[in-house]
């Protein structure tokens, strides 16, 4: 072999071993199963992370880009507000008059009502959020029982309040201790705990709907108050709560998933104060009423995706309106086994595609994909399903930048390889073949026939030139001539096969044919002649050369390597070649600069090129057929 096929064959294992070899990448992709499947064991298994913290910043902001819910039609909140304790002189209020209240609610059709104030003692004790406010000990009693009374006549649930081991953890909610209403009060209506499932921010993201107790399991208030007015119970089945025909997919430990309507007042919102004075209202017509507290540093409030002071009893009614109207967000045992799965999916496509594949595509591609992913769940979240999204992005990113960095480092240390090795092939072989060598290094190992545009060019006046300004000089006008056809041949497609003292070998159709060899020939000859004698006009009171001359043809030739198995280069042979080269002798003979085959004229796009200046039938010599051929002169 040549230098230049040695490095060529250098060239193309590089090439090969480009990407990271087989062993590495299977250690690399065993990494990333363990780590993606890990945190995919955690998603399954429903165990709290740092994961979660920014799973919950993201999904406010998918939130907010899905946009709010329409208010429900099945939920009212009749609401403790600022009004209502200046009216009532303060809190709490005395159960006289909340039982006023649920009797006004009755009065005003509403199907079922859920009260978010425990009510725990009787005859006037203080120990809940209402205990007191009459005057005396018969007064109270008189208001527990006007109270219990008001609540045997409304389908009703009230509440009771768990309190937690923050320290013990489990998917079902594992109570301490339960703070209940007095007996009097239980047995008129249905009772149900109150607690929702914060984020670390404070966030109400899911509401249990069963606690387990000292005393047993507890409903949650909307489990018990969503059948209310409908002849039938809310119930927990398998996975999802049963709610007469219909089905809500809960997620792990039965909890619901929330998803907020909107600000503060976005559910319909009726004030105690009007609610008492008007004696009923029809807002609250067939639905589901929820009473509590809003009024200012009463009530407990909570941080929403879209208001940071959302009253605990609206939460509550988003619950229920989430329950009963199925506008819950879907995060049940189905989705987060499509969230590991994304995980695991998307962390080994990226690691493999970064060990095998070149790395800018590598990295788009997994940046894309990841990207579709993201898109995915935030489609996902505005129809009512919640996806993962930083799962995917955790699992994914420590192996494939691990991955990145290896190939990263092996992709440098190849490209100075690389461009070392180009340099010096580029030295023995022309730019073209040099680079198609380098991913071809069988190139011609086998002759190939094909049709090309051949072109020769030389200088006349050379020898007298040579005698005059010695060999010195005489290299540097070569070196000068030489370039002159490299940037105007080279350029349009031309490979120079050869430099043959004050003349060259051009082949258009190496390394590969091209539909416009015939039509590039052509430009490149008239280029090449008015760039020539330009040059030879500026240098002409020294160099005194008589012009240049220019033969091209079109036919078919063989391209080959010529030479001995260590010791080749690559050149076209064939009778079309001997044209091109008689073709100058045809344009000296009739002092033309430009002497061209009919073959090329008729094989080039003509359009917009300067025609021959004459068409001449001439004998050309060492053939027997004459051949008509173009000159410009």
């Amino acid at each position: 072999m040549t230098p230049a096929t040695r490095q060529a064959a250098g060239l193309r294992t590089s090439r090969r071993t480009s990407r990271l070899s087989w062993p590495l990448t299977a250690l690399l992709l065993l990494v990333a199963i363990v780590w993606s499947g890990w945190l995919a064991r955690t998603q399954l298994r429903g165990e709290a992370s740092v994961i979660d913290r920014l799973e919950t910043a993201t999904l406010d902001w998918r939130l907010q880009i899905a946009g709010p819910l329409a208010p429900p039609g099945t939920v009212a909140i009749v609401a403790i507000d600022d009004r209502t304790v200046t009216a009532e002189g303060g809190y709490p209020l005395a159960r006289g008059r909340v039982a006023a209240i649920v009797a006004a609610i009755e009065r005003s059709g509403a199907k079922g009502l859920a009260i978010d104030i425990l009510f725990a003692g009787s005859g006037g004790s203080t120990s809940g959020e209402t205990g007191g406010g009459e005057t005396g000990g018969g007064e109270a009693a008189a208001g527990d029982v006007a109270l219990a009374a008001a609540l045997a006549r409304i389908p009703s649930a009230i509440a009771a309040a768990a309190t937690f081991d923050k320290a013990a953890s489990s998917l079902v909610p594992m109570a301490e201790d339960v703070l209940s209403p007095a007996a009097l009060f239980a047995d008129a209506a249905r009772v149900g705990l109150v607690n929702v499932s914060t984020d670390a921010g404070g966030t109400p993201r899911l509401m249990p709907m069963l606690v387990l107790t000292p005393k047993g399991p507890m409903p949650s208030i909307l489990l018990a108050a969503a059948g209310l007015g409908t002849g039938g119970e809310a119930a927990l089945s398998g996975d999802a709560v049963r709610l007469g025909a219909a089905s809500r997919r809960l997620d792990l430990g039965w909890h619901l998933p929330l998803r907020f309507h909107g600000p503060a007042g976005t559910i319909a919102t009726v004030s105690v104060e009007q609610l008492l004075t008007k004696g009923s209202d029809p807002k609250l017509a067939g639905k589901l009423v929820f009473l509590g507290v809003t009024a200012t540093a009463i009530g407990d409030n909570f941080s929403t995706p879209f208001d940071p002071q959302m009253p605990g009893v609206e939460v509550l009614a988003t619950g229920a309106a989430n329950l009963i109207d199925g506008t819950a967000l879907v995060r049940d045992a189905a989705v987060r086994r499509i969230d590991a799965g994304a995980a695991i999916a998307l962390t080994l496509a990226a690691v493999g595609l970064i060990a095998l594949v070149p790395l800018p595509i590598a990295l788009a591609v997994a940046a894309a994909t990841l990207l579709a992913w993201l898109g995915a769940t935030t489609i996902g979240v505005a129809s009512g399903v919640w996806l993962a999204s930083v799962l995917p992005l955790a699992a994914m990113l420590p192996p494939a930048a691990l991955a990145g960095s290896i190939r990263l480092y092996q992709d440098r240390r190849l490209a100075r390889t690389l461009a070392a090795a180009e340099a010096a092939l580029r030295r023995f072989q022309p730019r073209a073949l040099a680079l198609h060598l380098a991913g071809h290094p069988d190139f011609l190992m086998v002759p190939q026939e094909r049709s090309v545009a051949i072109l020769f060019v030389d200088l006349a006046g050379f020898t007298g030139m040579s005698e005059r300004l010695g060999a010195s000089r005489t290299r540097d006008v070569l070196k000068e001539f030489h370039t002159l056809v490299v940037e105007e041949l080279v350029p349009r497609g031309g490979v120079v096969l050869n430099f043959m003292g004050d003349g060259a070998m051009v082949v258009f159709g190496l390394p590969e044919e091209g539909d416009g060899d015939a039509t590039h020939a052509l430009a490149a000859s008239l280029a090449m002649i008015a760039a020539v004698r330009g040059w030879i006009a500026r240098t002409g009171a020294e160099t005194r050369l008589g012009g240049v001359r220019l033969g091209a043809h079109y036919g078919p030739v063989i391209l080959s390597r010529l030479g001995h198995d260590e010791e080749q280069h690559i050149t076209a042979t064939g009778d079309s070649v001997n044209v091109a080269s008689r073709l100058m002798e045809v344009a000296k003979s009739h002092g033309a600069g430009i002497a061209v085959s009919k073959a090329l004229w008729d094989a080039a796009d003509v359009a917009g090129l300067t025609p021959p200046e004459s068409w001449e039938v001439v004998a050309i010599r060492g053939r027997a057929e004459a051949m008509t051929v173009g000159l410009w002169r």
